[in-house]
């Protein structure tokens, strides 16, 4: 049938939304006003029926882990396209490179810079920390006094999560903690958050194994 009988009008250059470039719009950004009231909505929804802070964050990690899962395999096959590989020769089998990828790739992709800071725990080796001074999702959520411990930035605690699991880290979770001052206090950075990933003993005894066979 043709195009006029149906009503469809093409653009003079012939070509459609599908012969679009996929990959066109990786750099755009989102309003902010829209992610604002899309994430408190998301609070809003995992609210519903909550026990307590602890179950509140536990519903916001869960609902940020299958965004992780999702965003490991497209960010690995954005870089395969540009770097002419496969996304398999890019997958991290170590720890450091898996980390050094949500510091960077996986933080400038959602929320335009890297990481501010990534350290290992000095008591326990199985322990990592991701530190951002100012969560862009913590930027627009004003919690009440008598739940001030809560920390929304759990959702990004359940992207860091998926991500980790979807490259093969298995993790006891990943949890969002305010740093000391934070939460409201005098600190420079008040909202200052740090993300605890913590990983399994057997991704411990294999990063031993890895690093023995150089």
């Amino acid at each position: 049938m043709a195009a006029s009988s149906t009503g469809l009008r093409y653009p003079s250059n012939k070509k459609t939304i599908y012969d679009r470039n996929i990959n066109r719009t990786k750099t755009s950004e989102l309003s902010r006003a829209a992610f604002a009231y899309l994430f408190v909505e998301m609070i809003t929804y995992a609210q519903r029926r909550v026990t307590g802070i602890a179950d509140l964050e536990k519903r916001l990690n869960t609902q940020g882990y299958p965004l992780g899962l999702r965003l490991l395999d497209l960010l690995l096959a954005r870089t395969a396209s540009s770097a002419t590989t496969s996304p398999a020769n890019l997958r991290p089998t170590r720890i450091l490179p898996l980390l050094q990828f949500i510091h960077t790739t996986l933080w400038r992709h959602l929320f335009g810079r890297p990481a501010d800071a990534l350290e290992r725990s000095a008591a326990n080796a199985a322990e990592y920390m991701i530190s951002d001074n100012d969560p862009l999702v913590n930027g627009y959520v004003s919690v009440p006094k008598e739940i001030s411990q809560l920390n929304c930035a759990a959702f990004v605690a359940g992207v860091i999560e998926g991500v980790c699991e979807g490259a093969g880290f298995a993790t006891d979770g990943v949890s969002a903690h305010w740093a000391e001052g934070a939460g409201g206090g005098e600190d420079m950075w008040p909202g200052k958050t740090i993300f605890l990933i913590r990983f399994r003993e057997e991704v411990m005894e294999r990063e031993e194994i890895l690093g023995r066979a150089g």
